[in-house]
C-alpha cells in the first residue's frame, strides 16, 4: 500500500470507526465490537486482505438477511474437555469469545480442551483466534473451513474451501510463534486483491472456468477455483480441515449451504474447531525455553524470518505511526459510519 495513497490513525479510533459501521449496520454493540477489534488487528498488522479490505463483505452479509448480526451464542459444556456453541447464524468470533474463559479452565485442568463451533460464520484470518492462548503459555490450534472454491487434487470441480489450519506456541524470550495459512494456494482474499489491482496471481494458483491453468486473479473468480497447496499433500489437509471443522462439530461442509437466494452474502457458513493444550502438563515450565531453543536452531540453519514474525514488524510500527489505511478506502468506511 503506497504512502502517497494512504493515512495512518491510532488503532483505538479505527476500532471505535469500524464498530460504528458494524452497530449502523445491523450488528449488535458486542458483535460490533469482537467484529472491529479482529478487521483492525488484521489491518494494524499488515494482513490486508483481511483487515478493512473485509467490511463491506461482513456489512452485505448482514443487509442480505444471511447471517445474523444480532446473534447470542449459546455455549454448552458437553465433557470435562470438551465446550461446544452454537453460534445461532452469527459470528464466529463472538462465539469463540463469550466461550474462552470456559475452555481455558478446561485445558489448565485436564491439560487439553476442545472447542466446537457450530452454525457459524468465519470471514477473517485464523490467526488472531489462537495468538491470545499462546500469550497466556498455552498452545492453540484452528481449524475453519469455508465456501466452496477449491478444487481437490485429481478432481474436476471445486468442492473444499480454502480451509484454513493456525497455530500458536510460546516462545520464551520471544512473541509467540504463530502461522496462519489456507490449504489452497493462495487465500481467497489475496485473489481478490490481485484481481482488484489487475495484477496476476503465481503459477499454479487456480484455474479458469474451463478448468485451464491461469494467473489472472479474474479468471479464477469468474467461474474458476483456486487449488490447493502442493497437490495431494494440501488436498488431504484440507479435506482433513472439512472433517474437524464442519462434520465434528456438525457445521456445514463447504458445499452444504446455499446462498443464492441473499444476493450481497459473501461469509460462509460453516464450523470453526479450536484445540488447547497446557504444556506444562507434559513439559512442566521448559516448554517455551524448548521453543526458543528450536528458533535459535533454525536461525543457526539459516532461516532469516519467524513465523508470524512480519507482523509483528507491521505492528510494532503501527504502534509507533498509527495504522496505515488507503485514502479511498477510510473516506468509504467513514461514509458506511453515517
Amino acid at each position: 500500500m503506497s504512502d502517497v495513497h494512504s493515512q495512518t490513525l491510532p488503532f483505538a479510533e479505527l476500532v471505535q470507526l469500524l464498530q460504528q459501521i458494524f452497530q449502523r449496520h445491523g450488528a449488535s454493540a458486542q458483535v460490533a465490537q469482537v467484529l472491529a477489534s479482529n478487521c483492525a488487528t488484521a489491518q494494524r498488522d499488515g494482513a490486508h486482505s483481511h483487515g478493512v479490505f473485509r467490511v463491506p463483505g461482513y456489512v452485505s452479509s448482514m443487509a442480505s438477511g444471511w447471517v445474523d448480526g444480532q446473534a447470542v451464542p449459546v455455549v454448552e459444556d458437553v465433557a470435562s474437555g470438551f465446550v461446544r456453541v452454537d453460534a445461532s447464524n452469527g459470528f464466529a468470533q463472538p462465539a469463540l469469545a463469550v466461550a474462552r474463559p470456559l475452555l481455558v479452565s478446561k485445558a489448565r485442568e485436564a491439560g487439553i480442551a476442545v472447542l466446537a463451533i457450530r452454525n457459524s460464520h468465519h470471514f477473517a484470518a485464523l490467526w488472531p483466534d489462537v495468538e491470545p492462548f499462546a500469550r497466556e503459555g498455552l498452545l492453540a490450534l484452528s481449524l475453519v473451513n469455508s465456501m466452496t472454491c477449491v478444487v481437490p487434487h485429481g478432481g474436476r470441480k471445486p468442492l473444499f474451501g480454502t480451509n484454513p489450519i493456525a497455530f500458536a506456541a510460546p516462545c520464551e524470550g520471544h512473541d509467540p510463534i504463530v502461522f496462519d495459512m489456507a490449504t489452497s494456494a493462495l487465500a481467497h482474499g489475496d485473489v481478490q486483491i490481485a484481481a482488484r489491482q489487475g495484477q496476476p496471481v503465481p503459477p499454479g494458483t487456480g484455474v479458469d472456468r474451463e478448468g485451464q491453468p491461469t494467473t489472472d486473479p479474474k479468471a479464477i473468480l469468474d467461474g474458476g477455483a483456486l487449488l490447493p497447496f502442493g497437490g495431494h499433500k494440501g488436498s488431504a489437509l484440507s479435506m482433513m480441515v472439512e472433517l474437524l471443522a464442519a462434520a465434528l462439530t456438525g457445521g456445514h461442509f463447504s458445499f452444504g449451504f446455499d446462498w443464492s437466494k441473499h444476493p450481497g452474502a459473501q461469509t460462509p457458513w460453516t464450523g470453526q474447531l479450536i484445540i488447547v493444550i497446557d504444556p506444562s502438563k507434559a513439559a512442566g515450565n521448559d516448554f517455551a525455553a524448548r521453543s526458543r531453543e528450536l528458533v535459535e536452531r533454525m536461525e543457526h540453519a539459516g532461516v532469516t524470518r519467524r513465523a508470524g514474525e512480519r507482523r509483528y514488524r507491521e505492528r510494532a510500527r503501527a504502534e509507533v505511526d498509527g495504522v496505515k489505511v488507503g485514502t479511498e478506502e477510510l473516506d468509504r468506511l467513514r461514509g458506511m459510519a453515517v
